[in-house]
């Protein structure tokens, strides 16, 4: 197992200890680098890697001599998680390694249920997380009442136990009547069961009246290959209520506004379209490949 992945985190020491206690070999990298990571597998012959689709992007956008250039022919799988996976960026691995190297968990800490989903399935059904493995999934309306396949809701887990196995420090648990819990994410799910996400509840901008899901605006920037990495939050407006606000970051003079604005407009609609764009050279994203958006937001609103 090659672990890009700070063990502060998680999923990357979970998955390094349960290596470790069945007798795998876990290859750690101090901190996550795109070419040290093909490196180290192919001189380590390793047959699994944990990634984040933000590693996964990086690694993409390697020049081919250094991608293509490493012997990754003992991969069997590529775990990628924590995170919504843009279905450009996995059609590029999927293209890459092969549908059936690629494989996707969803699962919160909390571990009430855990979908899986393999490059094979996805193909079938393109921008899904899988169905559960355990427990059950369901979506529901802001009135608590289920919606039909294809509606966007709010994702509700419930795992069969008699009793939750975690508690939360200064916060309450989003729980209902016969078990049910949720993370706060959005979502639905399609005539079989599989489960698809649109956002974190939290993270959800209300434009206008219109919902703006922010992974989805993120997924369209991210496409530009002088991007490094975004986030999209949402600030007040006079007009609007609230504007989508995009903070970009490239390297200086790579890419202008209007570039990415012209860009983004060919893949989303018109009223997705971020309304104010920010240039940063600076990390959005810590060592495990998570914004803050919440923290953004706050350093962008009046003191």
């Amino acid at each position: 197992l090659v672990m890009p992945g700070p063990l502060y985190h998680n999923g990357p020491i979970v998955w390094s200890l349960r290596a470790l206690l069945w007798g795998v070999h876990v290859v750690l990298l101090p901190r996550f680098d795109a070419a040290d990571t093909l490196r180290l597998i192919a001189a380590h012959r390793a047959d699994i890697v944990y990634v984040v689709p933000t590693m996964m992007k990086r690694i993409s956008r390697l020049p081919d001599d250094e991608r293509l250039g490493h012997d990754l022919s003992s991969l069997r799988t590529v775990w990628h998680l924590a995170e919504p996976c843009p279905p450009w960026l996995k059609q590029e691995w999927i293209d890459w390694l092969g549908a059936d190297t690629i494989m996707e968990l969803y699962a919160g800490t909390e571990a009430q249920v855990a979908t899986v989903i393999s490059g094979r399935e996805w193909l079938e059904h393109r921008g899904s997380v899988g169905r559960p493995l355990g427990g059950e999934i369901t979506v529901l309306d802001a009135d608590g009442e289920p919606v039909p396949p294809g509606t966007v809701g709010e994702v509700w887990l419930r795992s069969g136990r008699s009793e939750p196995t975690y508690r939360y420090v200064g916060a309450e648990a989003r729980t209902r009547e016969g078990g049910w819990e949720s993370l706060g994410d959005l979502g639905w799910v399609d005539e079989d069961g599989y489960l698809y996400l649109a956002d974190r509840m939290q993270d959800m901008i209300l434009s206008g009246g219109a919902n703006i899901y922010p992974a989805e605006v993120e997924a369209a920037i991210n496409e530009h290959p002088a991007v490094r990495s975004c986030a999209v939050i949402g600030l007040p407006d006079d007009d609007l209520g609230s504007r989508a606000h995009a903070i970009v970051e490239a390297d200086e003079g790579t890419v202008d506004d209007e570039a990415l604005r012209d860009f983004v407009r060919e893949r989303l609609v018109a009223y997705k379209v971020p309304r104010s764009w920010e240039l940063v050279q600076e990390s959005l994203r810590d060592d495990a490949g998570k914004v803050r958006r919440v923290a953004l937001r706050a350093d962008r609103l009046p003191s």
